[in-house]
């Protein structure tokens, strides 16, 4: 369980020790006390199953692995409380959930944004759920993603090696090391900052370029909220398509032509989760996944190449 969890049962009344209930959480233990701990089934999450077509590429009675479709939210809001991942893995699930947090419900372990596209591991189970969690919080879980960004994200750009954050390694490939916390005056978006905050880590390589924009594969070490956008635009890079973060920047269309109109009306932010790897947290097997671009993205490629 987590100690979130945990804590509110501590405040429940649903903590035992030497038969006496809990009242102080920070209470000390010594060698042979008996604690019990009273644990309610979990009860059933008001969200609705909604009969939504997934694209599933892997399950078994512990996990799944989808890919996501741009447009869709992963989990209910308060703006969104319907049409989500969530609605139609509930629908797909059934009965076989994870109870973690108290509630049945597909265990949410990592989520992408609505706008971005491509993989995401589901639990099914309570072991699947933790085991996964573990992964996640050591950064043993490999993901990379596909990205469409302004300029050439490239080492002998000397304006990039003088951005507070910015190194790089072997082989060209950019690191950016920063914090990361909620903006101060817009709470949908995410803030670079250098104290304070939660560390976060992106490296990101050149795959294709293209002059005024280019192809580039990204991967994290941690696996903050929007990081990889964020991440970009504060090294001058911003996502083609990005509203958030990438301002009003525009592809000139007198270097770039027609294919300039193309990206300048791109709706989304062209950010694809095309790799994902772990270990099967019950089974101890070594799992990698893959998909395609999705065609928006992969016809936006072709102009350029074309």
């Amino acid at each position: 369980m987590s100690r979130s969890r945990l804590s509110r049962l501590i405040a429940d009344g649903a903590v035992t020790l030497n038969g006496a209930v809990v009242t102080d959480a920070k209470a000390k233990v010594v060698e042979g006390d008996m604690l019990e701990i009273a644990v309610a089934e979990a009860t059933e999450v008001d969200t609705l199953p909604e009969a939504i077509a997934l694209d599933i590429l892997f399950e078994d009675d512990d996990l799944l692995v989808v890919n996501k479709p741009a447009g869709m939210v992963v989990h209910p809001a308060p703006g969104t409380p319907g049409g989500t991942l969530v609605n139609a893995l509930l629908h797909h699930f059934g009965g076989n959930l994870s109870g973690v947090g108290g509630e049945k419900r597909p265990g949410i372990v990592h989520r992408i944004d609505k706008d971005t596209s491509g993989l995401l591991v589901v639990a099914k189970s309570d072991k699947a759920h933790h085991g996964l969690a573990a992964q996640f919080a050591d950064h043993s879980v490999g993901r990379h993603y596909q990205a469409l960004c302004h300029g050439v994200p490239n080492g002998a750009d000397p304006r990039l090696r003088g951005v507070r954050g910015v190194s790089f390694e072997d082989g060209g490939v950019l690191k950016i090391t920063t914090h990361l916390a909620r903006h101060k005056t817009d709470r949908q978006r995410q803030a670079v900052l250098f104290q304070n905050g939660r560390h976060a880590v992106t490296r990101a390589r050149v795959v294709e370029d293209f002059g005024n924009c280019a192809l580039i594969d990204c991967w994290l070490e941690t696996g903050r909220t929007h990081q990889i956008r964020v991440h970009l635009s504060h090294v001058g890079h911003a996502l083609i398509g990005d509203q958030t973060y990438g301002g009003r920047r525009k592809v000139s269309e007198k270097v770039m032509g027609e294919v300039a109109v193309t990206l300048n009306s791109f709706p989304r932010q062209a950010l694809h989760a095309a790799s994902l790897g772990f270990v099967h947290p019950v089974t101890g097997e070594d799992l990698q996944f893959e998909v395609p671009m999705p065609a928006d993205m992969d016809a936006v490629l072709q102009k350029l190449r074309g």
